[in-house]
């Protein structure tokens, strides 16, 4: 692909979507923009059936879903996802990268983001940690949708088209 042809790309987004809590922000904010929205998920979820959101179902392997997005996402797209692991394999291949907390994942981050995941991995394994993430609230969706709405005006400032 020509720089040129790169610079008329549209932006998509794809949603690991087996446990995404802003999915009704992504499908508003895609729709406002024009934008073509992937939801992937392991198991059938309900899709607001618009022909810009296409629902894709992976296999239920562990990584199926994280793969299905890493092998398609690219420069100028935008991924959703609380894995860490695939935040990182999508800013290797150029995309965006966001939290459904609004925490972007940024090539600066990333590495300590990688490290400080697979502590506590190992941490809870060996049983020292045995609660989970914070509670989902308010003020994350909130800034996931402020953080999304950036990512797409930048993409857009970068030559990327909506619509």
């Amino acid at each position: 692909m020509t720089w040129i042809g790169l610079m008329t790309k549209p932006i998509e987004i794809y949603v690991d979507a087996d446990a995404c809590p802003v999915k009704a922000e992504v499908y508003r904010v895609a729709e406002r923009y024009r934008l073509k929205v992937f939801v992937v998920s392991n198991s059938p979820i309900a899709v607001p059936r618009e022909p810009s959101i296409e629902r894709v179902v992976v296999s239920g392997d562990m990584d199926a879903a994280d793969d299905w997005i890493a092998e398609r996402a690219k420069a100028g797209d935008i991924v959703i996802t609380a894995d860490v692991p695939l935040a990182s394999r999508s800013l290797k291949a150029g995309a965006e990268a966001l939290a459904p907390n609004g925490k972007p994942f940024t090539q600066d981050s990333i590495g300590m983001t990688l490290a400080t995941r697979n502590l506590l991995h190992d941490l809870r394994g060996a049983g020292e940690i045995t609660g989970g993430p914070k509670p989902f609230a308010p003020r994350d969706r909130s800034a996931f949708l402020s953080v999304l709405d950036t990512a797409i005006m930048r993409l857009k400032r970068a030559g990327f088209t909506t619509g």
